[in-house]
């Protein structure tokens, strides 16, 4: 038996695919299919509040030093005040790191539901329903792959009642 994914939830192997406590034999699997979901707000506004925390240090210091221009004050509180500025500036090195890794991981894990279908037992049924783009990428991925390195099933013919049959490939698509 080959192992093409395997983590808490779902594993896919080569005689089957287990989705919490429920197993699906390759051999019962007709089709399978992918159905994406609407985008969600709650991501895309978590991003951009990502964006303005990134780029709040760098506003300030922009404001900070064109203040410093236009207050004319002495020369010593100019330089006071863009030397504080280009600080704060300097700030968002660090942050920007930490940042830049959760922006990342947002678009890693993207901003639909997904969701994988099969055809079992010759009706639709949803396997997988995630928010996580790239671990379905990968569950998807590993279906495909075990599906086409399955042996072909035989379809028993309903109205005829002889072994002889035809062979049933699964599909990627319905």
């Amino acid at each position: 038996m080959i192992t093409y994914y395997d983590d808490r939830s779902v594993q896919v192997t080569s005689t089957a695919v287990r989705v919490e406590r429920r197993s699906y034999p390759l051999a019962e699997i007709s089709a399978v299919w992918h159905r994406r979901g609407s985008r969600s707000w709650r991501v895309l506004a978590g991003r951009g509040a990502l964006g303005a925390a990134l780029a709040g240090p760098l506003v300030a210091a922009v404001l900070g030093i064109a203040l410093a221009l236009w207050l004319d004050r002495s020369t010593t509180v100019t330089i006071a005040v863009v030397g504080a500025s280009v600080l704060v500036g300097l700030a968002v090195g660090p942050l920007a790191d930490f940042l830049f890794e959760h922006l990342d991981r947002s678009y890693d894990r993207g901003s639909r539901q997904w969701e994988m279908w099969a055809r079992w037992r010759g009706q639709p049924m949803c396997l997988l329903r995630t928010g996580d783009a790239l671990r379905f990428g990968q569950i998807y991925r590993a279906v495909q792959r075990a599906t086409e390195s399955a042996p072909p099933v035989r379809a028993a013919r309903q109205n005829a009642g002889s072994s002889a049959g035809t062979i049933a490939r699964p599909r990627s698509r319905p």
